[in-house]
């Protein structure tokens, strides 16, 4: 396949007028959470979960589970942020570290179930489906960011992945073709989600939690994969902190996922209980 020529890559700004500048990362970012809020409120109705507490979630996770993503990745660069201290609060132009987010969000459910009296697990496993998904959507964020890439690679090789060539002149980047990984993580997480859907209400399947685990194991397995192929990563010296931290999750979902199944008194995800 010959190559006609390198384009220019696909603007970031969604919008501009005046004093207001629209990022495309924030427009997909969004997109993903009012997709994922839509999916968690008609599963919720369905295992007897009010949908206001769904919305009350949002209004403090969302926050927290940015906060959190943001000082995560300015921790692991702040070699570069300690010298642009202005910076630090510019979101738009990415720099929103998935993990982070999700420890946050993560740790707000928790409180918010205690003080709400709700079954934790139920939440997780109601959540998790529309989690994934969200997380494959936004990682089109990155795509437009021009970031989340791979190593060095040619136009020939791309375009032997079938990829439309739109895609393949976005990964032009600093003079070079780079491997899309962000493509990739998003097909994994979006393959996650479809089999979560397909699988979550089979009779006698999962039991209360495990569609919550189940995710966690799937998205650490890829993570772990994709994340070293990428040459952007969060580095804690020689080791990737996402890699290390795909490990963790990993192994203790399986364990916990494990002595769970020993105790005979969890019930059935579908069993519609919602409260504690």
């Amino acid at each position: 396949m010959i190559n006609l020529g390198i384009k220019a890559a696909l603007n970031p700004i969604a919008f501009q007028g005046g004093p207001f500048t629209i990022h495309w990362y924030g427009v997909i970012i969004a997109t993903g959470v009012v997709l994922a809020l839509l999916l968690a409120v008609r599963e919720g109705k369905r295992q007897g979960i009010p949908e206001d507490d769904f919305y009350d979630y949002l209004l403090w996770a969302l926050p927290v589970a940015i906060i959190c993503a943001r000082i995560y990745y300015v921790v692991f660069q702040w070699g570069y942020y300690s010298q642009h201290p202005s910076e630090i609060v510019a979101i738009w132009d990415g720099g929103i570290a998935i993990y982070g987010a999700i420890l946050g969000g993560f740790g707000v459910l928790l409180a918010f179930c205690y003080y709400r009296h709700l079954s934790c697990w139920l939440m997780m496993d109601i959540i998790a489906p529309p989690l994934i998904m969200a997380q494959g959507i936004g990682r089109w964020g990155n795509f437009m960011n021009q970031e989340a890439f791979g190593a060095v690679t040619t136009y020939a090789h791309l375009a032997s992945q079938h990829l439309p060539n739109w895609i393949i002149n976005q990964m032009y980047i600093g003079g070079h073709y780079r491997i899309p990984t962000f493509l990739y993580e998003s097909l994994w997480d979006l393959t996650g989600f479809v089999l979560l859907m397909l699988f979550r209400h089979r009779k006698h399947l999962f039991r209360r939690g495990e569609v919550f685990l189940a995710y966690v194991m799937w998205y650490a397995f890829g993570r772990f994969i994709i994340e070293g192929m990428r040459t952007d990563s969060l580095m804690l010296g020689n080791i990737r902190i996402s890699q290390l931290l795909s490990v963790v999750f990993f192994i203790s979902a399986l364990v916990i996922l494990i002595i769970r199944r020993r105790q005979q008194n969890i019930p059935w995800y579908d069993s519609g209980i919602s409260k504690d």
